[in-house]
């Protein structure tokens, strides 16, 4: 069973969310997602500045298995990338919610209480 916390918001394509007191919203991969993916190899991420349309390619999750796409769960722009997953891909393996991608300012913060919350993104979970 993975682990999903109950203070972040996810999307069906396995992307979790934490809101930031800055209006930021952390974004990374769920622990049902780094599981299904197998040891992960190679993580590649968007450049700080770019904006992203809701559900667009942002990022690339390659594990031994398969290389993932990750999606900007909101519309935004990046602010901020976690360069130490790019240097350690096993990290998002080992703790996938310390291990965050990238920080986006959202076009519209609303739009974050539309997500999945941990009691429904479990049940989508645990029915793949």
């Amino acid at each position: 069973m993975s682990n999903v916390p109950a203070n972040l918001k996810y999307t069906a394509s396995h992307e979790w969310m934490l809101l930031n007191a800055d209006g930021t919203v952390t974004v990374g991969i769920t622990d049902h997602a780094q599981e299904a993916l197998g040891d992960l190899v190679f993580v590649e991420l968007p450049e700080v500045g770019a904006h992203f349309a809701a559900e667009k390619e942002i990022a690339v999750v390659e594990s031994v298995k398969a290389a993932a796409d990750v999606y900007a769960p909101l519309a935004g722009t990046v602010s901020e990338v976690n360069q130490a997953a790019v240097d350690a891909p096993e990290s998002v393996n080992q703790d996938a919610y310390a291990a965050w991608l990238f920080k986006i300012t959202p076009d519209n913060a609303a739009d974050l209480d539309k997500m999945l919350d941990a009691a429904a993104y479990q049940g989508l979970a645990d029915a793949a």
